[in-house]
């Protein structure tokens, strides 16, 4: 079963005509894709910072898909929600996260979770676990892996 539009509508709305912009702050970790994918849209600067009536509702929804900790999602209008990748992938980050995309299904402390990406701990000292919420650089925690460097 594939994650629906209520699955991924977590966090603060966003509208504009033909898409709504989810932001979860708790699982941001200011990767800026979105920032540099669009900036007329997402800028840190502005108040709000995602104004998504300020590009097309599908260029819009290819910045969104570009942020790999799923603080944001979208939710085209009349549309199914967003497809997860074929093949789930988990990337560690070096000294960071493990980056995951795919049909995800994640247990939470609020129960189970369905999603297409997710920053998961790995240095075991999240407060928003199995979330990463960059705990890992305030307490100096290393992957010590030579391949992932």
């Amino acid at each position: 079963m594939t994650p629906t539009n209520e699955d991924l509508a977590q966090g603060k709305a966003y509208t504009a005509p033909g898409i709504t912009v989810y932001y979860d702050a708790l699982r941001c970790l200011h990767v800026a894709n979105c920032v540099r994918g669009l900036p007329e849209v997402f800028d840190p600067k502005a108040r709000p910072w995602i104004q998504p009536a300020n590009a097309g509702a599908d260029a819009v929804a290819a910045a969104v898909r570009t942020c790999p900790t799923g603080a944001l999602h979208y939710v085209l209008e009349g549309q199914e929600a967003e497809m997860p990748d074929e093949t789930t992938t988990i990337t560690p980050t070096p000294d960071g996260p493990l980056m995951i995309k795919g049909n995800l299904v994640i247990d939470t402390p609020g129960g189970e979770q369905r999603d297409v990406r997710a920053a998961l701990c790995r240095c075991g000292q999240s407060g928003n676990k199995p979330y990463c919420d960059g705990t890992h650089a305030k307490v100096g925690w290393t992957s010590g892996e030579a391949g992932d460097r």
